[in-house]
């Protein structure tokens, strides 16, 4: 397995690249923008990029969505419940910001209990997280976890968009996340790594 990260933008989002040694077929996490800087680490890998996996439909985690996706030709994948989010300005909450950005609509839907396979030795488990947004969803394979904006080092992701619940998110946190080994890695949406022990002793949320 392959694994890259790279931090996008003033909002400090992450965006992750896994990929299979043997093929090098690769999807790429959460790209909130530079899709130009991502296409490079691509290349400097030797990886092609076959999805586009959006962990939510909030823009500064699809804002590269349009451009990686002409680059590349990836297909883009998020939960259907935050469909809407990647054609719709509003929606994704862009117009905030005083411009409407959007993603090419979704090519395929994810659910819980789906599984991602990236070339022959990457499977991404799907787990329903929602709370931060409707369709918020974490990826998971071996002992590492992609949160998205669910959970993060010392909190959890904001609820007072809409379409957010904080009882929603943190009973999703506790079913979905902690039920994991206290040594399995979390790859947050924001800010640094951290771990299921880590948070099931510490966080204040949680």
């Amino acid at each position: 397995m392959i694994l890259r990260g790279l931090e996008i933008g003033s909002i400090g989002v992450n965006c992750y690249i896994i990929g299979c040694e043997e093929t090098k077929e690769a999807a790429v996490i959460d790209p909130g923008g530079n899709p130009q800087a991502i296409k490079k680490l691509l290349d400097e890998e030797g990886l092609t990029a076959i999805y586009i996996i959006n962990t939510h439909g909030h823009i500064d985690h699809i804002g590269g969505n349009r451009e990686l996706k002409e680059l590349t030709g990836a297909k883009i994948i998020i939960h259907q419940k935050d469909a809407k989010m990647l054609t719709n300005a509003v929606a994704n909450f862009s117009f905030l910001m005083g411009s409407k950005v959007t993603s090419p609509a979704a090519d395929q839907f994810i659910k819980e209990g789906d599984t991602i396979k990236i070339g022959n030795t990457v499977e991404l488990e799907v787990l329903e997280v929602p709370g931060h947004s409707p369709g918020s969803v974490a990826l998971k394979i071996d002992n590492i976890i992609f949160a998205g904006d669910a959970l993060f080092y010392g909190s959890i992701g904001r609820t007072d968009f809409p379409g957010g619940s904080y009882n929603e998110l943190i009973s999703n946190i506790k079913q979905k996340l902690l039920c994991y080994d206290d040594d399995t890695v979390v790859y947050p949406g924001h800010g640094p790594a951290t771990s299921i022990g880590f948070e099931r002793q510490n966080n204040p949320f949680l």
